[in-house]
């Protein structure tokens, strides 16, 4: 693609002629020596630049490429890590990625696949002769040349006898392309490691789909750990030899001299693929991009694999339903297709009206009576399903649920718990709890597997001072195909809207008897879902043919009278757009950025007057990746690598920048005279809402992934008490003006 606006025009002395890709680290260049020879210079973002932690991962990774540089990697041409903005220069390697190959063509077989596997073993093998350990192997890792198989990008490798990096609870990698012990015990990782991953690239290349394919990175990392991998469909011949490698003990697998041994004696035809199983889908790489620096890779040269979930539906933006328990170790990487919940702890909120209901906590900044500092886990239905909680405060009471729980009841003084109601089945991913009234606690149950008869998903309301379950109905599950937030029910005032089991219609009921209020049919042809927005509530709706085609470009918003279900007439919105908070009585939208269906970030801010019916547009300066959200009349988006910026919601112009030092932070969420981001470790950043000027910072307090993005606002505020949600369903409180000590 060719160089765009801002872009350098030489680094390091080396005319610059396109832009090869960008990452989270950096972006990637073609460039020329002075005899005309192509290179690759890959240059970090200018914000790590001054970051010494950054610096240091780069210079890993500078030294790591000159040590592996030969005939199966991308030698090192020259590099500047010391440098204002660090470069480095490799050897451009022409060719399509694997994953680029496997999306275009399909699987690979016979004579074709045997030398790519002999490739990529004696690839391996000139790797860990110098003692690095890649710890990255994955489809757009590996670029196929003419002259055979080449592995990129070593910014996360290491010296095999180096530490890594001193994050606690921060696991780097790639679901299905990652061992267990890369899971469970990152620091521990060596050569057989990438051994694993190796196994994983083979049952990839030969059947279009990993040996652990799941819809959700969290039941992808589970079955990477605890289950048997499917290589149904790997030929006979491969079979064993991939079986070797995919062995949960490192122990187990051959060192890359002996698969290398192991790969020449097998015949020069493997033989034919065998039909998939039933329901087996692809390996959508996309939910691999969020990690890694940018890679030294060609344009693609098609687009990445669309795949399916396991009904049939196509992969992206719509809700999945199938992922069974999850690894608290595993890592959370892009939240695939969106789907998130905005709760009541951030400033979308589950409620609409100018209520008691609306706030998440009082302003006054007070410590209630008794307070301490507190630490409480709280286990769902299914003890192997280890997620997260979101929580609404309402007086010293919290209110909290998520995955296996549908609603607790725990004191914000003490952590002290007075009832818990579980969840028996295995919970959609995002989907906290809905919200809460005076009287009443609302979540969602999931129907147990041994129970296939009963609806997928329920909305329940809860007694909120005895626990007692009051009512229950089906729930829909599409909003997350509407709006990109898994948010298919909301509190209004005292009654809560749901939408109905066949996503047909909106229901409104009272909060604590579930008598039916009004039903109201979505308008024909069309999915919607409820969008509090301050006093009003809104229906956003796309048509059907736009929410099976993963497009919706064109969604429009309707008022929804709380009182009678009336849907006013549609104001059309230029889309794909999310709604991210309210300002003057306007919705604010984020439009999104997409390249196909892979979300990759905000590029414009629009406005929606339900009073004037008028829709305004602003153009952000560029596109944002990250986790949007809205508090006190600003817009955030977080980044995967910390980095929070602000906008005006009316003219999208940037208020500030900050880079913290909390990765995969969602939030915000105002109070106390602070703005706080967290990661699913449970790491908080405070930060002056005027500035961005950085108060004060905590270091993780759970184990597990710092989280991914477009998850929803895990901290609470109650007063002066900062409650947090973290992995694990892990709840910490302490008091804003004295937090944990970092360090």
């Amino acid at each position: 693609m060719s160089l765009r606006g801002g872009d350098p025009a030489e680094i390091g002395g080396y005319p610059l002629e396109a832009r090869l890709g960008s990452g989270g680290m950096g972006t990637v260049f073609l460039a020329r020596t002075s005899s005309g020879r192509p290179v690759a210079i890959k240059l970090i973002h200018q914000q790590f630049a001054g970051d010494e932690e950054f610096r240091i991962r780069f210079r890993q990774e500078v030294a790591a490429a000159r040590r592996v540089s030969g005939a199966f990697t991308a030698a090192v041409v020259d590099a500047a890590p010391e440098a204002e903005q660090p470069w480095m220069a490799t050897t451009y390697i022409e060719g399509n990625t694997l994953a680029q190959h496997i999306a275009a063509k399909g699987p690979l077989n016979g004579a074709e696949l045997r030398r790519l596997a002999i490739g990529l073993a004696e690839a391996l093998r000139d790797i860990h002769r110098v003692g690095v350990v890649h710890r990255d192997l994955k489809p757009s890792n590996v670029v196929l040349s003419p002259e055979g198989p080449r592995v990129i990008d070593f910014g996360i490798s290491r010296a095999a006898d180096q530490q890594t990096l001193t994050m606690t609870g921060r696991v780097i990698g790639t679901p299905p392309f990652m061992s267990p012990e890369q899971l469970q015990a990152p620091r521990g990782v060596g050569p057989r490691s990438d051994v694993f991953s190796l196994g994983t690239l083979l049952v990839y290349s030969a059947t279009g789909h990993g040996p652990f394919d799941a819809d959700s990175p969290y039941m992808t990392a589970y079955q990477v750990v605890h289950e048997e991998p499917s290589l149904g469909a790997v030929p006979a011949a491969l079979r064993a030899v991939v079986e070797s490698c995919l062995d949960k003990e490192p122990e187990g697998r051959p060192s890359a001299d002996e698969l290398l041994v192991l790969l020449r004696d097998l015949p020069s035809d493997l033989g034919g693929t065998e039909a998939p199983a039933a329901g087996a889908s692809r390996t959508r790489d996309m939910i691999t991009q969020h990690h890694s620096g940018a890679e030294a890779t060609p344009p693609p040269a098609a687009p990445a694999g669309s795949g399916t979930d396991g009904s049939g539906a196509p992969a992206g933006r719509r809700l999945r339903r199938g992922w069974r328990p999850v690894l608290a170790a595993a890592v959370a990487v892009a939240a695939i297709g969106g789907g998130v919940a905005a709760m009541k702890t951030g400033s979308f909120g589950g409620s609409a009206g100018d209520d008691k209901g609306d706030s998440v906590a009082a302003p006054a900044a007070a410590l209630p009576d008794g307070f301490a500092p507190w630490r409480e886990t709280v286990r769902g239905g299914d003890e192997g399903i280890p997620d997260e909680l979101r929580c609404v405060a309402r007086g010293d009471a919290l209110f909290c649920g998520g995955g296996g729980v549908v609603a607790t009841r725990i004191s914000a003084v003490d952590g002290s718990r007075a009832w818990t109601a579980k969840s028996p089945g295995v919970p959609v991913q995002g989907m906290y709890m809905v919200g809460a009234t005076d009287d009443t606690v609302l979540g969602y149950r999931f129907a147990s597997q041994d129970a296939p008869q009963g609806p997928p998903s329920e909305v329940v309301a809860v007694d909120a001072d005895s626990g007692r379950e009051l009512w229950s109905v089906p729930s829909g599950a599409q909003s997350t195909a509407v709006t990109g937030r898994t948010q298919d029910a909301v509190v209004a005032g005292s009654a809560v809207v749901t939408v109905d089991a066949s996503n047909s219609r909106f229901e409104a009921r009272d909060a604590h008897s579930g008598e039916v209020i009004w039903k109201t049919p979505f308008p024909a042809g069309a999915q919607c879902a409820p969008v509090p927005a301050g006093p009003l509530l809104l229906a956003m709706c796309a048509t059907d043919a736009e929410v099976d085609a993963l497009e919706v470009r064109h969604p429009t918003l309707q008022t929804l009278d709380r009182a009678s279900g009336a849907l006013g007439g549609p104001l059309a919105v230029d889309g794909p757009a999310r709604p991210v908070g309210v300002d003057k009585g306007s919705l604010v939208l984020l439009q999104e950025h997409m390249e196909g269906t892979a979300l990759t970030g905000y590029d414009g801010v629009a406005r929606v007057d339900p009073a004037s019916r008028k829709v305004t547009y602003s153009r952000l300066s560029k596109t944002y990746g990250g986790t949007p959200g809205m508090a006190d009349g600003t817009v955030y988006v977080s980044g995967q690598t910390g980095l929070v910026t602000a906008f005006d919601p009316a003219t999208g112009r940037k208020k500030w920048s900050r880079q913290t030092p909390v990765e995969g932070a969602s939030g915000p969420v105002a109070g106390a005279g602070a703005l706080y981001f967290s990661s699913a470790t449970g790491r908080v950043v405070a930060l002056s809402p005027d500035d961005g000027t950085l108060l004060w910072t905590t270091d993780p307090q759970a184990e597990g992934p710092s989280g991914g993005e477009g998850a929803s606002p895990r901290v609470t505020v109650a007063g002066r008490v900062v409650i947090v949600a973290a992995s694990d369903n892990t709840l910490f409180a302490f008091d804003a003006q004295k937090p944990p000590e970092s360090g």
